[in-house]
């Protein structure tokens, strides 16, 4: 080995996990969630697969929706302005489709109650 290693997970292994949104993906998502110094992992998977998702030919808003609501419940606080930020990032339909499931979820408003 040459003694640098990459990051675990990496990008588009978390993209991966983040298009399959299976219940095994589901655990290993959640466990990476609870690790804060794999946060930017995690935002750099979720970019990998909005960008994929806005190449595809077809484009699944449904199931991009469903992703922005399970993370937008199950993401910590301290993620919620993250995941906001990337869903606003780009005018796409498919960063659309999950910024309001996003939105529908409700996790940033739990995460930052109005004063």
């Amino acid at each position: 080995m040459n003694g640098t290693s990459a990051p675990f997970p990496d990008r588009d292994s978390v993209a991966g996990k983040l298009a399959a949104l299976g219940e095994s993906e589901q655990s290993t998502l959640l466990l990476l969630m609870e690790n804060a110094a794999q946060d930017g992992n995690l935002i750099e998977g979720l970019y990998r697969h909005l960008d994929l998702a806005s190449e595809a030919r077809l484009l699944n808003s449904l199931k991009l929706e469903k992703l922005g609501e399970w993370l937008g419940f199950n993401a910590p606080a301290r993620l919620q302005i993250r995941l906001m930020e990337a869903a606003k990032s780009s005018q796409h339909a498919a960063y659309q489709a999950f910024r309001t499931g996003l939105v529908r979820s409700g996790g940033l408003e739990k995460a930052y109650p109005k004063a």
